[in-house]
């Protein structure tokens, strides 16, 4: 899966350089919405495409942050914790306001389990295994697999290969950006689990402890799967809520 290049890239990069620059000035309060997809589109001649990119690299850079529904807002500059999915968009705001450390750097493994998930035809994978925390509280441990050509996406990311390197990045906001497909599907998987040895000492729990597990399964434009999540999650600092409501009311 080759970078995409041309001039969508320029482009791309250029609109989020001004809006980074206008965010920062203060051109946008914590209060107003940003431009939608389709004004900013219009106002720059640009296809709707290039600017979802851009707005995804704002996202991943935690300077603005998605509502469904609503629209997308400068992120606020205390500490807040967003935990609205409702899109792969949101998704990539994970690092709106939580901190990524790398535990387990970036690395090819066999694995057959995570291979076969993939679809791929060897047991080959690329991994990394990272704990998210939020206010200097551990939320989370998550190993994410990828396909080998995927993983080459990365290599040249420092915090992905330096083990405790910190960051606010997301793994899925960056390969978004570096495929030569978007991410535009996740399938998410909620069950409780065991909590293995690795992820239990990074949250300091007991192994074997049952807390929540999330999987997450992400897939390109032509339904290719790119990258597997799986995540376990402190029960004393994480909690999953969602809002459902009957269709026509």
């Amino acid at each position: 899966m080759p970078v995409r290049t041309g001039n969508e890239e320029g482009a791309y990069r250029s609109l989020a350089r001004e809006l980074r620059t206008a965010l920062r000035e203060g051109q946008y309060g914590e209060d107003s919405q940003l431009p939608t997809e389709a004004d900013l589109a219009s106002s720059h001649g640009l296809s709707r495409q290039t600017v979802r990119r851009a707005m995804q690299d704002l996202v991943a850079e935690g300077l603005v942050y998605r509502v469904p529904g609503r629209g997308t807002f400068p992120a606020p500059r205390g500490e807040r914790y967003l935990r609205q999915f409702g899109s792969v968009e949101d998704l990539m705001g994970l690092s709106l306001d939580t901190d990524m450390e790398l535990v387990v750097p970036l690395q090819r493994q066999v694995n057959m389990a995570a291979a076969g998930r993939l679809r791929l035809d060897t047991d080959v994978i690329t991994s990394l295994s990272f704990r998210r925390s939020h206010d200097g509280l551990p939320l989370c441990f998550t190993t994410v697999s990828m396909p080998p050509i995927v993983g080459r996406l990365l290599e040249d990311v420092a915090d992905f290969t330096t083990p405790g390197a910190t960051s606010r990045h997301t793994v899925l906001g960056l390969l978004d950006a570096r495929l030569d497909q978007p991410v535009l599907e996740a399938e998410q998987s909620i069950s409780v689990g065991m909590v293995p040895g690795a992820a239990a000492r990074s949250l300091g729990l007991t192994e074997g402890q049952a807390v929540l597990r999330i999987d997450r399964m992400y897939w390109d434009g032509e339904r290719r799967p790119v990258e597997l999540a799986v995540s376990w999650f402190h029960p004393d600092h994480y909690s999953y809520r969602v809002r459902l409501r009957r269709s026509g009311l």
